[in-house]
């Protein structure tokens, strides 16, 4: 397997710690994987504008769509480039906060018990052949991590918050995702 979970922190993977996520409840087991989409500017790709946003360093000056959001407190657990680099903010013991109000299977907060993973895009895009790749290998380390997580168990945003939500959106090729993740795992399970 190409990462592995050590203490809260994938291995092999950027590491740019964010401020903004807090403890899970005690009892808070984490059982669910949340699947997003972001670009800042939206539609506009690579640059440090998404670290800046998740760090709460968001220059206000550098886009006009800057001065919505630069006050919000919000960060994933990891973030997934349009070249599949894996960039981790907050250690997966820890609550990120990307799922905002939110409902799966009739249990709110979704943030207590989930692992938030971004992809670099727009709802209205389609994702590159690199983040399907670094997504299937990340859910992957996920999975053995937490047991809990199936594919039953893995979801969108706009699946826990459908009156807010679109992420990551009808690009997003669900089969191709199942498929690669698949794979990873009869690989691993024949080693």
């Amino acid at each position: 397997m190409k990462y592995q979970v050590q203490s809260g922190w994938l291995s092999g993977v950027r590491r740019v710690p964010s401020p903004h996520c807090n403890s899970r409840p005690d009892d808070a087991e984490v059982d669910l994987l949340v699947i997003h989409c972001i670009s800042l500017p939206p539609g506009q790709y690579g640059g440090s504008y998404i670290d800046e946003f998740f760090l709460g360093h968001l220059d206000i000056d550098a886009h006009p769509y800057f001065s919505e959001i630069a006050t919000m407190q919000v960060s994933a657990h990891f973030l997934i480039d349009r070249n599949g680099r894996v960039t981790q903010y907050v250690p997966l013991n820890e609550r990120a906060w990307h799922a905002g109000q939110s409902t799966f299977c009739g249990r709110e907060n979704c943030n207590d018990f989930s692992i938030g993973i971004e992809l670099e895009g727009l709802d209205t895009d389609v994702y590159t052949p690199a983040q399907y790749d670094a997504l299937a290998e990340v859910t992957c380390a996920i999975m053995e991590a937490y047991p809990a997580i199936d594919r039953s168990r893995i979801t969108g945003h706009s699946d826990i918050a459908p009156e807010r939500k679109l992420d990551p959106g009808p690009g997003f090729d669900w089969d191709l995702y199942h498929k690669k993740l698949d794979r990873l795992q009869r690989d691993g399970a024949a080693e």
